[in-house]
């Protein structure tokens, strides 16, 4: 890469922080907007729980989508696209009063368009502009998303509760139009260095395919494919770990809020400390950059396990102003640990040439069990009147999760499955 092109590096991700700042940053506001919600409607808590995971489990598909798009075409016309699902779908809620459309407008429409404008594909985009320092390259990047939670979501809150939470989709669909399209049309408008022909549309694979030692066959380079990769116990070690990941995720944006506020403590509170939540996270993202660049996958990975562990525990111990925060920063904290994790880990063992659908898979695990415990969390309240028992549950997942980021082998890894065909 040349000098020019370094540079140009630099737009990329300025670009990438600004989608993620306004796409990402808004993410967080539906658990602040949950209990207005399901109180303005009368719906249950699980009820609209189960409109979040539909549209968690239509986000988490079109992942493996938008990755192979990406890999084939670049990410201007994916951005583009998305963002107009997006925008209809967050300007169609403000209009509805009926569950079944609100889970169309939102569990379809805006699901397909976070899927198109998610850290995966701006994590494949960091990750191909940038050899060296990749960690820290899209640890950048995804910082949109923290700091676009933390600046958003006050004022947000205090829309909310003083004018409706209308309002508030309305101002965020506006700048995700104005803000997205202007920087697909200028700045992703141009290929990664030596990556020209990939983004042809051809739809042929511009590497030439070679057979190893064991039979399979595989790039010129080494790379894997996804049905290679597959065949690796570390694929499926780090897909569990994902799994774990994204439901204590989801579980604590949709519904930390609620439980805060069942508990007494104001609604303006409650979103100060889902801002801080989201500073925290850029802390995380800042951190795991360069420690994994330095150190590797594993260490980062691994602790963010443990400290889940510990503080889902505490927290069903102690319930106050303090615990809570506590608990926000340093959930927040690990937030975000394995977005840059899942592109320069999955890199590292199976290759570039695939690494938008492959991580495109794993994360559409990711999200698809953050749904599924978004949508628990919900009729768990409903049932007892508390988030203890689903808390307590994810504490012993966060210990799973640890088990599995221990085994898993960061090295780069060879063809596992003789009879792989090499055509995923």
């Amino acid at each position: 890469m040349n000098q020019r092109e370094k540079s140009y590096g630099w737009f990329i991700l300025a670009g990438a922080f600004a989608v993620l700042f306004f796409v990402q940053g808004s993410r967080s506001i539906i658990g602040v907007a949950f209990k207005p919600i399901v109180e303005e409607f009368g719906w249950a808590r699980g009820a609209f729980s189960l409109v979040l995971f539909f549209h968690m489990a239509i986000f988490a598909l079109t992942l493996p989508i938008v990755g192979r798009c990406y890999d084939r075409f670049g990410a201007k016309w994916v951005i583009i696209i998305s963002s107009v699902c997006l925008v209809l779908g967050y300007l169609g809620i403000t209009a509805t009063q009926s569950l079944g459309l609100f889970m169309v407008l939102y569990g379809l429409f805006a699901a397909i368009g976070f899927g198109g404008c998610s850290i995966t594909l701006f994590g494949a985009v960091a990750s191909k502009w940038y050899q060296r320092h990749r960690g820290l390259a899209v640890s950048l990047a995804m910082c949109g998303g923290p700091v676009g939670q933390f600046v958003m979501v006050p004022p947000a809150t205090h829309v909310i509760h003083t004018f409706g939470w209308r309002w508030v989709f309305i101002a965020i669909a506006l700048f995700v139009l104005a803000v997205n399209l202007s920087v697909a049309m200028a700045i992703m408008k141009r290929s990664p260095p030596g990556n020209a022909d990939q983004h042809k549309g051809t739809g042929k694979d511009q590497t030439p395919a070679t057979v190893d030692a064991t039979g399979g066959t595989e790039t010129a380079n080494g790379d894997l494919n996804l049905r290679q990769a597959m065949a690796t116990p570390s694929f499926w070690l780090f897909t569990i770990l994902m799994a774990v990941c994204g439901g204590g995720d989801y579980l604590v944006i949709t519904h930390l809020v609620p439980m805060v506020t069942d508990a007494g403590i104001p609604a303006q509170t409650a979103g100060s400390m889902m801002a801080w939540f989201g500073l925290m996270g850029m802390a995380g993202l800042l951190v795991t950059g360069p420690v994994s660049d330095r150190f590797g996958n594993k260490l980062p990975t691994v602790a963010t396990f443990v400290l889940r562990s510990v503080i889902f525990i505490l927290i069903l111990f102690q319930q106050n102003t303090t615990s809570f925060y506590l608990f926000a920063l340093m959930f927040g904290f690990t937030m975000f640990i394995t977005a840059p994790i899942t592109t320069t880990l999955l890199a590292k063992l199976y290759g570039l040439s695939n690494i938008g659908l492959i991580s495109g898979v794993v994360t559409t695990v990711h999200h698809f069990s953050g749904g599924l415990w978004t949508y628990l969390g919900g009729v768990t309240f409903d049932r007892t009147g508390s988030y203890d028992l689903i808390f307590g549950i994810y504490a012993g997942f966060s210990v799973i999760a640890l088990i599995c980021g221990i085994f898993i082998k960061e090295k780069k890894h060879r063809v596992a499955d003789p009879g792989c065909d090499g055509n995923i």
